[in-house]
């Protein structure tokens, strides 16, 4: 487990380095939902998405000899772009590997942003091996997307905000992938606020940590396109941190199909004027299709990334409710 003594470390430690994201009341989703419904616009961090916050608190945590040697990290782009962003602002410099899966316009950002890029394989578990690769033969220093303390405790100072902006909070919706976010938002929320519930919300397809929770064991799934390709990728076999901390700090774990997350895109952009990509839409994805049960006191959706192909959010704003192989 990750204490609150160590995200509050990690807070102070980033504090210079992030943006403190609002966090703003909904009146369309607080109506449907017979309760206030907030949302917590961590699209709007600095580079796109939450992950800043810890991959921040990584790189600051390194030695001068793993910073002049470089990091490198799997990810499915937003933990990439955050990566990139965090190296190159201590000198350092990231390489990132990534599945064809990943969009392309994640892709360039993270060029942009100075990395070296490697494109490998259709999973993250592939990229993963090309990450282990790098390490060996070059001592690259690993900064994994999720499944380590340092990256848990700078995600859980979202929780942090949340927990200080609406002490009463009453349920927390967070995007769950591999489960770096929703172990360090649980952690946070769940020592100040233990009523509080943490529920994950996750995609249908290839919902990796549903599918270790159910089986009790971390498992495999294979991945598929998906609205919200942020939320793809298995979260290792060998998982340490996110797999033990999501299992005994989720209150649940809700998932949304494909129409679902398109009608949470478009009901941000037309309701509440907010451009998410379909990761960031799962909460109020999950709000609108009626699948939560019954909360008693405030909610607080995570509005995670706003990374999305414009073109692609042109689509669905205009109707697309599937995303298919040709993209």
């Amino acid at each position: 487990m990750i204490s609150l003594e160590t995200i509050e470390q990690a807070r102070e430690r980033i504090s210079k380095h992030i943006r403190i994201t609002p966090i703003v009341m909904s009146a369309a989703l607080s109506e449907l939902a017979g309760t206030q419904v907030s949302l917590k616009l961590e699209h709007r961090q600095l580079t796109g998405s939450f992950k800043l916050r810890g991959a921040t608190n990584a790189v600051l945590q390194l030695t001068q000899s793993e910073r002049d040697r470089g990091v490198v990290a799997a990810s499915t782009g937003n933990h990439g772009r955050a990566l990139s962003y965090a190296a190159g602002a201590i000198g350092s410099r990231a390489t990132i590997c990534m599945s064809h899966l990943v969009p392309e316009n994640k892709v360039s950002e993270i060029r942009r942003l100075g990395a070296r890029v490697r494109i490998v394989g259709s999973s993250q578990d592939e990229a993963q091996v090309e990450v282990d690769r790098l390490v060996a033969e070059e001592g690259l220093s690993m900064i994994p997307p999720f499944d380590h303390s340092w990256i848990i405790a700078g995600q859980g100072t979202v929780g942090l905000e949340i927990v200080e902006a609406m002490p009463d909070v009453a349920a927390v919706l967070v995007p769950l992938s591999g489960g770096g976010l929703a172990a360090g938002v649980a952690a946070a929320v769940k020592t100040v606020r233990p009523d509080a519930k943490v529920i994950g919300i996750t995609m249908e397809r290839g919902a990796a940590m549903k599918a270790s929770i159910d089986a009790g064991h971390p498992v495999q799934v294979e991945e598929h396109r998906s609205f919200a390709d942020s939320l793809g990728g298995g979260i290792g076999l060998a998982n340490a941190w996110t797999y033990p901390m999501c299992k005994t700090l989720l209150d649940d774990v809700v998932l949304v199909g494909e129409r679902e997350i398109a009608t949470g895109i478009r009901h941000a952009y037309a309701c509440e004027r907010e451009i998410i990509e379909g990761a960031g839409a799962v909460g109020i994805a999950a709000l609108l299709s009626g699948k939560l049960a019954q909360v008693e006191g405030p909610i607080v959706a995570i509005l995670s990334g706003g990374n999305i192909d414009m073109a692609l959010h042109m689509k669905v704003a205009s109707g697309l409710d599937t995303i298919d192989e040709g993209g």
